[in-house]
């Protein structure tokens, strides 16, 4: 039977296919906001619920996704922090036809993902160009959200997806890292990470921010998120993708970076970056903005090394985010 309206069932929002249905306009065209091999994401408005939502529905002909379903379930609800998205509640219904429906229902991310910003591949009307100090305040909330994850919950969880397009940004350009359709809990507190960790057989991930060893079918480990969290960093600064055409044979993102700083970083980082001085180079050398963009660049190279115990310790990332964000503030 379906619910005329949303209700609260011990303490938490539940909903019905037809709660969403309405929400969305019949699943609307013009409230869909993204789409992927995982399924649909809707914007919607619940009766009765003052927030806007986004409504992720699973594709559910793609293999695995009633499991993915059910791990994002699992990890998010039993996780609270300021620069995670946070879920609202799961749906786990039959749509008009009878057919099996699964969602997943989002605060609303006013200001869409990192990807989009940093690339513009969607809206650019919005014409949001992020600034450096943007940019360091969006990496600290990530490095916020992974500490978090791989250090303060019962369960240590390893995202295994970390990448531009699963950072979305609030209206106040806070950054919330999403998607944990393919996150692993691994059992106890991570004392000691060489012990947190899983068969990586399985993961898929994203080519480009898959470490290493996940392709060599190596155990999963927070250290896997910190390859992909600095792949991250340098795809910021730079504005390239790790899968751009430029890499190729035996050159990637990390090793362009390595290559080029100190001394070459200011011809490699995002042009938009440089924008406000592009007139006064001198400028830029003297205000620490080209000692910060290094220690960022190096920062995103240390996190991605090839060897998983070589990359630097996310506790470590954060103290050093928070010097360049000292530093530009001077």
């Amino acid at each position: 039977m379906l619910l005329s309206s949303p209700s609260l069932q011990n303490g938490s929002l539940r909903v019905t296919y037809g709660d969403l249905h309405d929400a969305t306009n019949g699943f609307s065209s013009s409230n869909l906001v993204g789409t992927g091999s995982s399924g649909s994401v809707y914007k919607g408005h619940l009766l009765h619920f003052d927030r806007v939502i986004a409504i992720k529905v699973l594709n559910l002909e793609t293999h695995g996704a009633a499991k993915s379903f059910m791990a994002e379930c699992k990890a998010l609800g039993k996780m609270k922090h300021r620069n995670l998205v946070k879920i609202i509640t799961c749906c786990s219904s039959a749509d008009y036809k009878g057919e099996d429906f699964k969602a997943i229902v989002f605060e609303f991310m006013s200001n869409g993902s990192l990807e989009n910003l940093l690339h513009n591949s969607e809206d650019e009307s919005k014409n949001l160009s992020l600034n450096f100090t943007q940019r360091v305040d969006i990496a600290l909330d990530v490095a916020n959200a992974l500490d978090y994850l791989h250090h303060n919950v019962e369960q240590v969880v390893v995202h295994c997806d970390v990448k531009p397009s699963n950072v979305l940004l609030d209206d106040t350009l806070v950054a919330h890292l999403g998607d944990f359709g393919i996150a692993k809990l691994i059992h106890g507190a991570m004392e000691n990470s060489s012990k947190a960790q899983v068969n990586s057989s399985a993961i898929k991930g994203t080519i480009g921010y898959v470490p290493p060893e996940y392709g060599a079918g190596g155990q999963v480990s927070p250290h896997g998120d910190i390859y992909s969290y600095g792949i991250l960093l340098l795809e910021m600064l730079t504005a390239k993708r790790p899968t751009d055409s430029m890499f190729y044979d035996n050159l990637n993102l990390h090793k362009f970076c390595k290559m080029k700083i100190p001394e070459e970083i200011l011809k490699i980082v995002d042009s938009s970056l440089l924008m406000p001085f592009s007139e006064d180079q001198k400028f830029v050398v003297k205000n620490n903005i080209k000692e910060c963009l290094v220690m960022f660049a190096k920062i995103g190279i240390a996190c991605s090394e090839e060897f998983p115990t070589q990359r630097m310790i996310i506790k470590d990332v954060i103290m050093k985010l928070l010097e360049i964000k000292q530093k530009l503030t001077c």
